[in-house]
């Protein structure tokens, strides 16, 4: 790995040769355009980069690299800034690589069901795209609305339909990816079913923009459902709704939605929004949003009524059944704003936890505890379906010295409490920058040298997204 002193800054000679490969248009170095990709949703952080360049096609990607790389110019590879974990931060200068003008779908291939992308291209987008055509991409993080396939690919995003469908790395069949010295590479082959080698896709989805940078996506698909229902369960604590999960599936049903969220991400949701499809009952601590899908309505209902008799047996209230698409909506658009609400009123930090799902109630529990010991407050929800838990933790009236030193020691315990389930510290953001210092938690020693190994393999020099992960 390359260290900040072995980084150079982009000469002016060098800004000359790059500025050619883009054209003048697309390459920046003001401020305007240098403040803006200096951050991402991750907290407050900001680090300026030297230059900004917005390439438009493999070749120029290549060049790109290419000079970079015999340059020892730090390459930051910038999606549409929507990560959570730091992962696009360019925390040495240098140049940051905009991926915004690869947003073409290339090819829809309905035979077989396969989707050739650019990584620019907006998640939504693709997926109502797709839609029109009966096909179904489900990966559908909550900033699907702006985040692009290749930082979802960067991070092997989620969403709440992973419960049923899988996260990226079940839906991608091969990349093309500019690897840091300037070489294209394909990764895999457009099929199914693939025993030629090592996998190198699946090595590429989730490795953060650390050793290569993603310029072409083929994507499994399949058919759209024609069918869902929705329906928001109150329970009168938080731990029986997190109980209350892995007995759905104990039960035979598999929802292709099951979110969790405790009273005060749903109000501070409901404040975010401005409108709410059902009211909050005083006794109402925690709320599971569970949707079940598929292309016959009979038969989700039969999963429905098992789902309740389920929950009957947890403390859970009076059941809120979506009956048209607007109480759908309106439901789904509470749970995606949860963050943005969060965000809006505090100073935050979001950890990404995951344990096995029969798992959930322990790691509330630890995540408040934890917290009345180390003085801080906590909204969580999440995926629950896959154990999936978002911890937010607010800074409120905390000091410096608190939030810089004290924080941090809780939420390493409540990662030594996840790593003793069977669960890891990130199921769906990645490390980037703000998580490195928690890896030693569930990897050893050797475990970290052999990723370090690989890092080197791809990327000697170590220009590309350097301080990342490691």
């Amino acid at each position: 790995m390359g260290k900040s002193t072995e980084f150079q800054a982009i000469s002016a000679a060098v800004m000359t040769e790059l500025r050619a490969i883009t054209g003048e248009a697309y390459f920046f170095t003001d401020e305007s355009a240098r403040e803006a990709h200096s951050h991402d949703e991750t907290e407050d952080l900001r680090f300026l980069p030297q230059a900004v360049a917005e390439p438009a096609d493999t070749a120029q990607v290549s060049a790109i690299m290419r000079i970079c790389n015999r340059e020892r110019i730090p390459v930051t590879v910038r999606g549409g800034g929507s990560g959570l974990a730091g992962g696009a931060l360019p925390v040495h200068g240098g140049l940051v690589l905009s991926m915004r003008r690869f947003d073409q779908i290339l090819n829809i291939d309905k035979r077989n069901f396969q989707a050739h992308v650019q990584p620019g291209v907006i998640t939504e987008h693709l997926q109502n795209t797709l839609r029109e055509a009966g096909l179904f991409y489900p990966p559908d993080p909550s900033s699907r609305g702006w985040s692009f396939i290749g930082g979802n690919i960067s991070t092997n995003a989620g969403g709440p339909k992973a419960v049923k469908y899988g996260v990226v790395k079940d839906h991608v069949l091969n990349l093309e990816v500019v690897l840091p010295n300037g070489e294209v590479i394909e990764t895999g082959a457009n099929t199914l079913k693939n025993s030629t080698g090592y996998n190198l896709t699946q090595l590429i989805v989730g490795s953060e923009g650390t050793l290569g940078v993603v310029t072409k996506i083929v994507l499994k698909l399949q058919p759209h459902p024609t069918q869902s229902l929705l329906m928001l369960a109150p329970f009168r604590s938080a731990e029986s709704a997190c109980a209350a999960v892995a007995a759905i599936f104990e039960a035979g049903v598999t929802p292709s939605g099951l979110e969790f969220m405790e009273r005060s991400a749903i109000e501070w949701a409901i404040r975010y929004v401005g409108e709410t499809p059902v009211p909050l009952g005083d006794a109402d601590a925690a709320h599971l949003l569970i949707e079940v899908d598929g292309f016959h309505l009979d038969a989700l209902y039969a999963d429905c009524a098992v789902i309740n008799e389920v929950l009957e047996r947890f403390e859970c209230g009076e059941i809120f059944f979506a009956d048209n698409d607007a109480q759908k909506t309106a439901l789904w658009k509470l749970r995606r704003n949860v963050a943005h609400a969060v965000k809006k009123n505090s100073i935050y930090k979001e950890e990404d936890t995951v344990v096995p799902r029969a798992e959930l109630p322990g790691l509330l529990r630890c995540v408040k505890e934890v917290g009345a010991r180390y003085g801080f407050e906590s909204v969580c929800y999440g995926h629950a379906g896959d154990g999936n838990l978002h911890v937010n933790i607010l800074r409120g009236q905390l000091d410096e010295q608190a939030w810089l030193h004290e924080v941090p020691k809780g939420i390493r315990e409540i990662f030594t409490y996840v790593k003793s389930m069977g669960g890891t510290i990130s199921g769906e953001h990645g490390i980037g920058w703000v998580q490195k210092p928690y890896l030693d938690i569930v990897f050893s020693p050797v475990e970290m040298t052999l990723m370090r190994e690989i890092k080197k393999v791809f990327d000697p020099n170590g220009i590309l997204n350097p301080d990342k992960i490691f």
